[in-house]
């Protein structure tokens, strides 16, 4: 329930809430927070509350380094994990200000804000619904699984069974609506699903599922990760992202006269993320680790087409059943859980907002198999492969107006300049595999 600072203030002395939490993140989309007492609450919702920004990552140099944490009254809810009574605890999100009561330009949460805007002066209202699937393992130091099922496997009561539940319980205690959760593809992988809302809601939603996840994790004992791809061999976890844009209460992306069910607009902004996907491939999968999930063989997009059935696809439009035309919608199948949520929905809409502004031509979907396509055959259809490398990745970003613009000068080249740093580390590091495989025979 979106709620005012009235209703904040009352919301605390009702439930006896001590403590309130003041959450945002940084460029990489990890989590921030500190505490302020319900002393301080009226301050800060009015004033905002100071803070050193100079060593979060992507934000401000040491002597620009003050900024302002600004609660947003709407995003207040209790935290069901943590004590209630006499010490209850909440949380809000904030956004970043800077110390003369303007935006900061590095705050993620205003980017997507940002771009929001953007569509809305279009007349659109941008709703996405991702999937974030997620690994339990016995500890964060190994990758030793709690099950051996598979797919929507009923496995028997076992402790992933109670951790489901009780982490589905916890979001609906915090007024997050979930549509299902089941067992994933890979051992021990599992899935819990929001139902659509509007994307700064949702991105919002994104950040406290990742957190709700691995605090019920913590609780039983285990470890929650989502981390794109921690066990070789089998599949990856993504973060599947339905999106489609709204005028009113009407989907701007249904035609029921299109033999696709999609409308010009829906047409062209599927064609702006197919022909901007490897530009913003780094945002929406941002680690080395990404890209050992975006290969051939389990499951993950990596070529550019998109199709209706075809799960083999980057850009899948699910069918709608007669009389859900509002279901209407584009699955963008690249992105992994471990993203920042608040830059990869605004690279999304933007990519796709450049598609309907300038009237991209969508062409004929791919309902082949394309794993099992021919090199020529792929060059046939024009079907072009994601990066393979982060480094790959970072350099088509690099190159990219439409990012630069979307995440604007200062949150793009910290994340190019972060993402570079990261590549080197990488191609210095001698892995086990190199140990393994050389050391024995050179």
């Amino acid at each position: 329930m979106s709620m005012n600072k009235q209703a904040v203030m009352k919301a605390v002395s009702d439930n006896n809430v001590k403590f309130i939490r003041l959450w945002f993140t940084d460029v990489l989309g990890v989590l921030k927070s500190f505490a302020i007492t319900v002393e301080e609450l009226d301050e800060a919702m009015n004033e905002g509350m100071g803070f050193d920004a100079s060593s979060i990552e992507g934000f401000a140099r040491i002597h620009e380094s003050d900024m302002i944490a600004l609660p947003d009254p709407s995003t207040f809810t209790l935290l069901p994990w943590r004590p209630q009574g006499e010490s209850g605890v909440a949380r809000m999100f904030c956004d970043v200000m800077t110390p003369h009561g303007e935006h900061y330009e590095g705050d993620p949460r205003w980017v997507l804000k940002r771009n929001l805007a953007e569509a809305a002066k279009l007349g659109y209202t941008f709703y996405t619904g991702p999937e974030l699937e997620f690994f339990y393992f016995k500890d964060s130091c190994c990758t030793e699984v709690l099950d051996q099922g598979g797919y929507f496997d009923l496995t028997p009561l076992d402790v992933a069974s109670n951790l489901r539940r009780d982490t589905v319980l916890a979001l609906e205690a915090m007024g997050i609506h979930v549509e299902y959760s089941h067992h994933e593809v890979a051992p021990s992988q599992h899935e819990i699903d929001l139902r659509y809302d509007e994307a700064l809601t949702m991105a919002d939603k994104a950040m406290t599922y990742r957190l709700t996840v691995k605090e019920i994790a913590m609780q039983n004992g285990v470890y929650a990760t989502f981390m794109p791809k921690p066990i070789f061999g089998e599949n990856g976890s993504g973060m599947h992202v339905h999106q489609s844009l709204f005028k009113g209460k009407k989907n701007a992306f249904h035609d029921g006269k299109d033999k696709n069910g999609l409308s010009k607009e829906g047409r062209s902004y599927i064609a702006g993320l197919l022909k901007h996907s490897r530009e913003i491939c780094s945002i929406v999968a941002q680690y080395v680790n990404s890209y050992k999930r975006l290969v051939p063989g389990y499951e993950a997009p990596v070529y550019v087409a998109w199709a209706q059935r075809n799960r083999s696809a980057l850009v899948r439009v699910p069918m709608y059943k007669p009389g859900k035309e509002k279901a209407t919608r584009a699955e963008f199948r690249c992105p992994d859980p471990a993203c920042n949520p608040y830059l990869a929905f605004s690279v999304m809409l933007a990519a796709g907002l450049k598609g309907i502004k300038e009237g991209y031509h969508l062409a004929e979907p791919v309902e082949e198999d394309i794993f099992e396509m021919t090199d020529a055959e792929k060059k046939s259809h024009k079907i072009e492969a994601l990066p393979g490398s982060l480094d790959e990745a970072v350099n088509l970003t690099a190159k990219s107006e439409l990012v630069r613009e979307c995440l604007g000068d200062h949150v793009f080249e910290k994340f190019i300049a972060n993402k570079r740093i990261e590549w080197d580390r990488f191609r210095t590091h001698v892995s086990q595999f190199e140990l393994e495989n050389y050391l024995p025979i050179l």
